[in-house]
C-alpha cells in the first residue's frame, strides 16, 4: 500500500496544486530526514515525479529533485517525448529539467548518463535535449572542441540545424561508417573548462565516458538534419511533424502537467 503522504501528494497533482504537493514531500525529509524522502520517492509514479521536476527545474531548486536517484530520475523524464508539446515549450523544459539533477553534483551526471544511455529512447531523448546546438556537437565529434578556440559566449547561442549542407553530411555519414573520425578525436578541453551545468558539460560526459552512445547521438542527429533538408525541398504532408519534436501517442498515462 503506498505511503499516505504518495496518495496525499498525487490528489494534489491532479488538482493543479504541484507546489504543495512538493511542500509535503520536502516535509518528511524535515521531520524524518532525507532516507524517509527517499523511500517515498520510489513509491510514486512516474508521471507525479515528473510533474514536481518539471515545477521545479534548475531555476526553482527542490529537495525532491536533489534527492531522486538516477533510475527514477531516468523513468519520469522518458514521460516527456509522449506529451508531444510544441517544440519552443518543450525542449527548454526539458534541458532545465534534466539539469536540475544531472548536474546537482559532477558524479551524478554520470549516474543519470549511464541510466539514459541504457533505455531503448534514451539516445532520442538527448537529441531532443541537444536540439539547439547540433552545429557545435558536430565541431565536438569531429574536432574535440565546440567551437574554435572556444568562444564560450558563441557556443552557448542556440543554433539549428539548418546551418548544415549536404556536403556536412556527407562528410559526417563517412566518418560514421568508417568509425574513424569521432573515435580520434578525444575532447581537447578539460570538464573544469566546459563545466557549465548544462549542455556543454553534459556533452563532454557523454563523448568522454560513453564513447558508443555519443556515436549514436550523432547517428541519430545526422538522421534529423537529413529529415530537415528534405524537408526543405520537399512539401511536407498536412500531417508532418516538425523534426526532432516528440509525438503524442496514444497510451494510458495522464499528463504531468
Amino acid at each position: 500500500m503506498n505511503h499516505p503522504a504518495v496518495i496525499k501528494a498525487q490528489a494534489l497533482i491532479l488538482a493543479g496544486d504541484i507546489a504543495e504537493a512538493e511542500s509535503q514531500l520536502v516535509a518528511i525529509a524535515e521531520d524524518q530526514g532525507d532516507n524517509a524522502l527517499v523511500s517515498v520517492l520510489d513509491e510514486m509514479a512516474p508521471k507525479d515525479l515528473l510533474a514536481i521536476m518539471r515545477e521545479f527545474d534548475s531555476s526553482k531548486e527542490s529537495l525532491v529533485n536533489m534527492l531522486v536517484s538516477p533510475e527514477q530520475f531516468v523513468e519520469a523524464i522518458m514521460l516527456e517525448r509522449k506529451y508531444g508539446e510544441p517544440l519552443e515549450r518543450y525542449v527548454p523544459r526539458l534541458r532545465n529539467t534534466m539539469n536540475a539533477v544531472m548536474h546537482r553534483s559532477p558524479g551524478d551526471c554520470i549516474e543519470i548518463l549511464e541510466c539514459l544511455t541504457e533505455h531503448d529512447e534514451g539516445v532520442r531523448l538527448l537529441a531532443d535535449y541537444f536540439i539547439d546546438h547540433y552545429d557545435s556537437l558536430k565541431t565536438f565529434a569531429f574536432q574535440g572542441r565546440f567551437i574554435e578556440d572556444l568562444d564560450l559566449e558563441k557556443a552557448m547561442a542556440p543554433k539549428r540545424v539548418t546551418s548544415f549542407d549536404d556536403d556536412d553530411l556527407d562528410i559526417l555519414e563517412q566518418g560514421l561508417e568508417l568509425g574513424d573520425a569521432v573515435e580520434l578525436s578525444r575532447p581537447t578541453m578539460t570538464r573544469t573548462e566546459v563545466a557549465d551545468g548544462d549542455w556543454m558539460e553534459t556533452a563532454w560526459v557523454l563523448r568522454h565516458d560513453f564513447e558508443d552512445s555519443f556515436e549514436l547521438l550523432i547517428i541519430e542527429i545526422q538522421d534529423r538534419i537529413r529529415r530537415e533538408l528534405e524537408a526543405a525541398h520537399l512539401p511536407l504532408p498536412d500531417d508532418a511533424s516538425e523534426p526532432g519534436v516528440p509525438k503524442p501517442q496514444d497510451d494510458d498515462e495522464e499528463s504531468a502537467i
